[in-house]
C-alpha cells in the first residue's frame, strides 16, 4: 500500500531501488555544518532552500521558455508589480550517496537539476573543497525547438547569522571564472560558538565558467527584472554595506542562456562555494581548512575543481554506483536507501581543517543536540562509517580528542566527553567540564575510545596510533575494569533518557572495550598487559548474563526485573573478532523485539516509546534471521517516507507517531553504515 500511495504522489518521491521513497529533506549543498543547504519539502519549489538550523538562505531557480518564466527552485519571494510565477512540474527526484538529481517538466521541455558535492571519502583534498557543482541538461520533449535560459538568484542570507547583519559584495576573476561574491562586513573570525548559528565570516561565491557565456548581475532587483524581460539589471547596486535582509542588500544573480534547445540535451554548470579564513580554534590556535594548508588562494581553489569538474564528476558517478551496488549487497534495497539518503549528512556534520604540521583534524559537531564539538559518543556511532570508507577519517577525528587526554590539564581517570563548543575545540564544557565529575559519561567514553581505537589500528594495519596513547588507553581499561561491569548511576550516550545505574548495555559496552584493549596490548607488543586484562574479561559475559536475564529477556538495568533494551554494543564482539559472548544472547534478545516492535521500528528501551535510528541499525545487524533483520529495516525506510518532521534526518524519534523528539543533521547517522562494515569485515 505504500508504494502505490507513493508512486500516485511520484513528483514528491526519490526513485531508488526500484522503489518510490519521500525523503524527510534533500539533501542540496552539504559539505560541513556551516554550509549545509536543503530542500525540506515535497518539492524543491515548495519551500525556501534553508540551513540545517531551518533558517531560509534563499537560492531560487527560474527557467524562461519561449518567453514564459517558470521556476524550478524556492519559493517565490514577492515583488511589488511582479505577477506570479508558475512553478515546474517536478516528476522526480533521485538520491546517490553524491548527488541529488531533480527531473522537472514545462512547455514542452525536460530539465535536470544537479546538486554534486564531491565528498569522497579518500580524496581529502577533494573532500575538503567547499565547492558543489549545480548542473543542468534541458531538452525538447515535445518535438519542437524551444529559446530557454536559465536564471539562478542567490539571496545574500546565505552570509549571515542574522538578517539584520549588513554584508558586502564584489565581482571577481579566477581563471577561467567569472565569480560573484558576498560576505558580512565586519569578517570576525571565530567568535561565536554555539548550537543553531549559522557563519558571518568568510564568503560565499558564485563561480560562472566563461565557456556558460552567462550574463550576471549583483542587484536587489535580478529576478523581477528576469520574469518580465529575460534580461538581468545592466548596473551592479553599489552602495553598501547593507543589512543582508530583503529589500537590503544586493543579490547574487547568473542568467545561463541555453539558446535554441530541440531534442538533443544543452548542458551548463556553475560553482556554489563557501570559504572561510579560519574554520575552527583548537587549544587555542586557530585553524584553516585542510584545502587552504598550503596557502591555496580562494581563486586558485575555484578555478581547479573547474578543471578538474569532468574528472571528479566520472569518479563521482563511479563512486555512487559501486557503493549503492555494495550497500544493496550488505543489506538489501531498503538499506540501500538509507544509506544513500543519509552518506552525504554524515561527513556535512564535520569539518576537516590542518594542524600547523598539516596533519589532518576532522571535527563533528553535535548539531541540534547542543552543539559540542569533536563529541566522543557522537564519533563512536558515526565510526562505521569511517571504518567502512576511510579509517585515516576516524584517526582525524580521534587525533585531537587524544592529544588532549594526554595534557596535565585532563586530570580524570576517564575518557573526556567533547573538546568545547564548534568551532571552538579548546577543551571540555560538557557537565562538569574539566571541573568536577557531574554529568560526564566515565563509562560509556572510555568503552567508546577503546574500542574505536581498536577497531580503526585493526582497520589500518598497524597500532601506531595506540602506541602513542598506550597510558590514556590502559588508564582507561583500569577504570572500566573497576567499574565498567556494574556501572554506578551515570549517563551514557543516550543521556536524553536521564541518569540510569546498572545499565546492562552499557555494561555490555565496558565488557567490549576490555576485550579490545587486549588486541590493543598484544598489537602494541605488551604480551603480559594483553594476558592480564584477557584473563580479567574472561569471567564477565557469563557474570553478566546471570545479572541481566529475565526469562526470555535481558534486562534495561541488573536490579530492575521486567524491563529490556536494545543491546546494540554487542555488535562489536563480532566486528572486532572477540566472541566474549555466547550468540544465544541477541538470540533471545531478537525472539523478545520480535514482540515489541511498533509501526517505525523497535523502541530503545521499555521507559518510552521513542528510538534512535543508528543504534536500531545497529540492532537490526545483530538479527537472528534475515528475515528478522529486513523487518526492522523495512521499519525504517516506511518511518523516512512518512515521518511529518521535515528536516534533515533526525536520529531520535517516536515509534508510533514517527514524529522528531530532537536532534537532526547529525553525523550518528553514518551508523546505520554497520550493516556494510560487518559484510566487509574489520582486517586483522
Amino acid at each position: 500500500m505504500r508504494l502505490v500511495a507513493c508512486a500516485a504522489l511520484a513528483a514528491m518521491c526519490v526513485s531508488a531501488a526500484g522503489q518510490q521513497h519521500r525523503p524527510p529533506a534533500v539533501p542540496l549543498i552539504t559539505h560541513d555544518p556551516f554550509f549545509s543547504l536543503w530542500s525540506m519539502g515535497d518539492k524543491l519549489t515548495d519551500v525556501p532552500v534553508k540551513h540545517w538550523t531551518e533558517v531560509a538562505q534563499p537560492m531560487v531557480g527560474l527557467m524562461r521558455i519561449d518567453g514564459k518564466t517558470y521556476r524550478w527552485m524556492g519559493s517565490m519571494p514577492r515583488y511589488f508589480g511582479m505577477p506570479a510565477v508558475e512553478a515546474m512540474e517536478q516528476t522526480s527526484v533521485e538520491l546517490s550517496p553524491l548527488h541529488t538529481k531533480y527531473h522537472f517538466r514545462a512547455a514542452g521541455m525536460e530539465l535536470v537539476v544537479t546538486f554534486f558535492s564531491p565528498l569522497l571519502p579518500k580524496e581529502l583534498d577533494v573532500m575538503s573543497r567547499p565547492v558543489t557543482y549545480v548542473s543542468w541538461s534541458a531538452r525538447s520533449v515535445d518535438g519542437k525547438e524551444h529559446q530557454a535560459d536559465l536564471l539562478l538568484d542567490v539571496d545574500p542570507l546565505i552570509a549571515v547569522d542574522q538578517p539584520s547583519q549588513p554584508v558586502t559584495w564584489a565581482r571577481t576573476r579566477a581563471e577561467g571564472l567569472t565569480v560573484l561574491n558576498v560576505g558580512t562586513r565586519d569578517q570576525q573570525a571565530l567568535h561565536q560558538s554555539g548550537d543553531r548559528v549559522r557563519i558571518d565570516w568568510g564568503y560565499f561565491h558564485l563561480a560562472i565558467p566563461d565557456a556558460a557565456k552567462a550574463a550576471t548581475s549583483m542587484a536587489k532587483d535580478g529576478i523581477p527584472k528576469f520574469v518580465a524581460s529575460g534580461d538581468l539589471p545592466e548596473a551592479d547596486d553599489s552602495s553598501m554595506p547593507l543589512p543582508a535582509r530583503r529589500g537590503g542588500a544586493a543579490h547574487l544573480s547568473a542568467k545561463l542562456s541555453l539558446g535554441t534547445v530541440g531534442s538533443t540535451p544543452v548542458e551548463r554548470h556553475v560553482e556554489v562555494a563557501y570559504t572561510q579564513t579560519y574554520a575552527i580554534e583548537y587549544l587555542g590556535r586557530k585553524l584553516r581548512p585542510y584545502w587552504q594548508r598550503n596557502g591555496m588562494s580562494e581563486g586558485t581553489l575555484l578555478a581547479t575543481a573547474e578543471k578538474e569538474y569532468a574528472q571528479i564528476e566520472a569518479r563521482g558517478a563511479k563512486f555512487d554506483e559501486e557503493t549503492m551496488a555494495a550497500m544493496e549487497k550488505a543489506g538489501g534495497a531498503d538499506y540501500k536507501y538509507l544509506t544513500s539518503l543519509l552518506f552525504r549528512q554524515t561527513i556535512a556534520a564535520h569539518k576537516l581543517v590542518a594542524d600547523i604540521d598539516g596533519t589532518p583534524m576532522f571535527f563533528s559537531k553535535e548539531n541540534d543536540s547542543n552543539g559540542c564539538i569533536d563529541t566522543v559518543d557522537v564519533t563512536y556511532p558515526s565510526s562505521p562509517f569511517f571504518l567502512l570508507f576511510n579509517p585515516k577519517l576516524l584517526e582525524a577525528q580521534l587525533e585531537p580528542l587524544m592529544r588532549y587526554t594526554a595534557l596535565p590539564r585532563w586530570r580524570f581517570p576517564f575518557a573526556p566527553h567533547d573538546l568545547g563548543t564548534y568551532p571552538m575545540a579548546n577543551g571540555q564544557v560538557y557537565g562538569g567540564g574539566e571541573e568536577n565529575e557531574e554529568d560526564q559519561m566515565p563509562v560509556e567514553e572510555s568503552g567508546n575510545l577503546i574500542i574505536m581505537v581498536a577497531a580503526m589500528e585493526r582497520s589500518e594495519g598497524n597500532w601506531d596510533f595506540a602506541k602513542r596513547f598506550m597510558p590514556q588507553l590502559t588508564q582507561w581499561a583500569e577504570y572500566l575494569q573497576e567499574k565498567g561491569m556494574d556501572p554506578e548511576n551515570q549517563l551514557s550516550t543516550d543521556d536524553f533518557a536521564g541518569h540510569l545505574a546498572h545499565n546492562t548495555n552499557l555494561s555490555i559496552k565496558a565488557i567490549e572495550a576490555l576485550g579490545a584493549f587486549v588486541e590493543i596490548a598484544r598489537g602494541v607488543g605488551d604480551t603480559k598487559l594483553a594476558d592480564k586484562y584477557a584473563a580479567a574479561v574472561k569471567t564477565m559475559p557469563a557474570q553478566w548474563e546471570k545479572m541481566a536475564l529475565d526469562g526470555d529477556h535481558y534486562k534495561l538495568a541488573f536490579d530492575q526485573p521486567g524491563t529490556w533494551s536494545q543491546k546494540y554494543n554487542l555488535v562489536w564482539d563480532d566486528l572486532l573478532g572477540l566472541h566474549l559472548f555466547p550468540k544465544r544472547v541477541m538470540q533471545t534478545e531478537w525472539a523478545f523485539y520480535s514482540k515489541h516492535m511498533e509501526k517505525y521500528g523497535l523502541p530503545l528501551d521499555d521507559r518510552k516509546t521513542i528510538t534512535k535510528l543508528d543504534w536500531q541499525v545497529w540492532t537490526a545487524s545483530l538479527a537472528s534471521t534475515p528475515e528478522q533483520y529486513q523487518d526492522l529495516i523495512h521499519r525504517l525506510v516506511v518511518w523516512a517516507d512518512e515521518t511529518p518532521s521535515r528536516v534533515p534526518t533526525t536520529d531520535w524519534y517516536d515509534t508510533i507517531s514517527g514524529k522528531r523528539i530532537g536532534f537532526q543533521a547529525r553525523s550518528v547517522v553514518g551508523g546505520v553504515f554497520i550493516k556494510a562494515l560487518m559484510a566487509k569485515g574489520i582486517s586483522k
